[in-house]
């Protein structure tokens, strides 16, 4: 029997998508630890791009069509040990709800002050950098 490491599972891509001077953030129905509150983000399926698994994932769990912008950065999440990809995307089209009802409780547009709020660790420093300027503007 082997023992998976990070190594072996799918990266996850992460949509920041920003409209109106507020982020979207869903709460997932099972939390990941204390990762309740994220943004829209899905394993990266084989031979797919990070930005495309972004934008697909957005549509599957927030029911917005996006196109991806730029890729913010990537690292491995302190808290869950996954290769986490942060892309930011640009709303085409649709109105946010919970489309994905079985992976998602809720969804909410979180101004910049009220980040903390949903997410009390802190965010990934280029995630937060690009929000200070996106949310601030």
């Amino acid at each position: 029997m082997t023992q998976q490491t990070t190594d072996e599972r799918p990266g996850i891509a992460a949509a920041i998508v920003v409209h109106e001077g507020r982020v979207l953030m869903v709460r997932r129905r099972v939390s990941e630890g204390q990762l309740s509150w994220q943004f829209p983000a899905g394993e990266v399926g084989p031979g797919e791009e990070r930005e495309a698994a972004a934008v697909r994932e957005t549509q599957e769990e927030a029911g917005l069509t996006v196109e991806a912008v730029k890729l913010l950065g990537e690292r491995v999440h302190p808290k869950t040990g996954r290769l986490m990809s942060y892309t930011a995307c640009q709303i085409l089209g649709g109105t946010a709800h919970v489309a994905d009802t079985e992976e998602l409780a809720k969804l909410a547009w979180v101004t910049l002050g009220d980040i903390p709020e949903y997410v009390p660790y802190g965010l990934f420093e280029l995630v937060q950098d690009y929000l200070d300027g996106a949310l601030s503007a």
